[in-house]
């Protein structure tokens, strides 16, 4: 049943109560959830994403915020200056002729051929105050399933209930920060679900340097700080700092089974010789590699001892970690927690190779070791230039 709150709560670093939620695999399913959610607005579309490409599927879903905004629905679409920088005039014309709020999250500096500043890398879409949508996954073919080729492998939580109200504030407040204009208001009152079956307790986490958070970083160093059993984490472009490695290397130690699942093809190749360095690293502190072979992996999730989750846009490395808006959902729920972390679990005996010592030995010659190497340090340097602007403001 549903009761409405008396007010609406601020936004809080702890877990809000009264939820529904439900992960969600990226591709065929993930693009119907949303299409759907456009479609059945009535009131509010809150939706910002990284990128927002003019192909198939960014027709579709712009086509279906096009349709909502037409009948009434207030339509907020903010989109990172850089990553969707290539939607045509045209394209954005039709948006903002239908109704649509449309705006591109500016950098710090830029011009025809420079770009500096943070970068919006979050995703996250919710519709009437009641529902949301928070994960890895940008609006480009690459992350559908099409006649060509499989999506790339990621993931998100739906989510139904009060924890939408937070996403709501966070996402009209980022949509207008730096306008001149009149209060924007929140147009519908959220829902506290109640009963057993809606206990699914959700805090909203967010890294954003220029407003001093770090939650989506202290949310993994509380994991590996507090985790007594088994940890399983996907993630793309893995390269955790001193702090993290500290932190999974002392997990281990207390006997904490600790699994990853990484890219085996990538779409960046610097990235992934750079990942491949740390292996000896993971290995000597027996931290288990998989290497995810059906498609490229994009995904970022991790759960803890089956009664914990966490979801959303957040790589583990410090362009994530210093030099972009993130945003991650945490779930503490047994339920879902543990069907979660089956799921990645039989990923990694069916769909994945298991990279043990004898294997990366075998399959890494002195060249390798030497191209990793350079890899790894190419990439710190370039993410030391990117991000040193930015610990400066911490």
């Amino acid at each position: 049943m549903f009761r409405r709150t008396k007010q609406a709560k601020p936004l809080a670093a702890t877990y809000i109560e009264g939820n529904e939620a439900k992960l969600i695999r990226g591709g065929r399913e993930y693009f119907d959830l949303l299409e759907k959610m456009i479609l059945s607005a009535k009131r509010s579309i809150y939706f910002q994403v990284y990128i927002f490409e003019e192909d198939d599927t960014g027709k579709r879903i712009a086509d279906a915020l096009i349709i909502a905004s037409q009948r009434g629905v207030k339509v907020y679409l903010l989109v990172d200056g850089y990553a969707s920088k290539n939607l045509s005039t045209n394209f954005i014309d039709n948006l903002t002729g239908a109704g649509i709020n449309f705006r591109r999250f500016e950098p710090i500096l830029k011009s025809k051929n420079f770009y500096f500043g943070r970068r919006l890398h979050l995703k996250v879409i919710v519709t009437d105050v009641s529902y949301g949508l928070v994960g890895g996954l940008n609006i480009s073919d690459r992350y559908n399933d099409t006649t060509e080729a499989i999506a790339w492998l990621d993931w998100a939580l739906f989510v139904r209930g009060e924890v939408a109200d937070s996403l709501a504030r966070v996402s009209l407040r980022r949509f207008k920060a730096g306008l001149r204009v009149a209060p924007i208001a929140i147009e519908s009152t959220p829902f506290l679900l109640t009963g057993a079956e809606h206990d699914c307790p959700v805090r909203v986490r967010i890294n954003d340097w220029v407003s001093r958070k770090r939650e989506i970083s202290l949310s993994y160093l509380e994991m590996f700080k507090t985790a007594t059993s088994d940890i399983i984490i996907m993630s793309p472009y893995f390269l955790p700092g001193y702090e993290f490695r500290k932190r999974m290397r002392l997990a281990s130690k207390r006997g904490v089974k600790i699994r990853v699942i990484l890219a085996g093809i990538s779409d960046i190749a610097l990235s992934k010789y750079a990942e491949r360095f740390l292996y000896r690293w993971l290995l000597r502190n027996k931290i288990e590699i998989y290497e995810y072979q059906k498609t490229v992996v994009h995904g970022k999730i991790a759960v803890c001892d089956g009664k914990w989750m966490t979801v959303g846009s957040y790589n583990m490395n410090n362009l994530s970690a210093y030099a972009s808006i993130e945003l991650n959902l945490d779930v503490a729920n047994e339920a879902l927690a543990g069907d979660a972390g089956r799921r990645l679990l039989s990923m990694t005996e069916t769909e994945c190779q298991q990279i043990t010592e004898e294997v990366y030995q075998h399959s890494t010659g002195w060249i390798e070791r030497v191209l990793q190497r350079s890899a790894y340090n190419l990439l710190r340097m370039i993410l030391f230039a990117f991000t040193f602007y930015f610990r400066q403001k911490e």
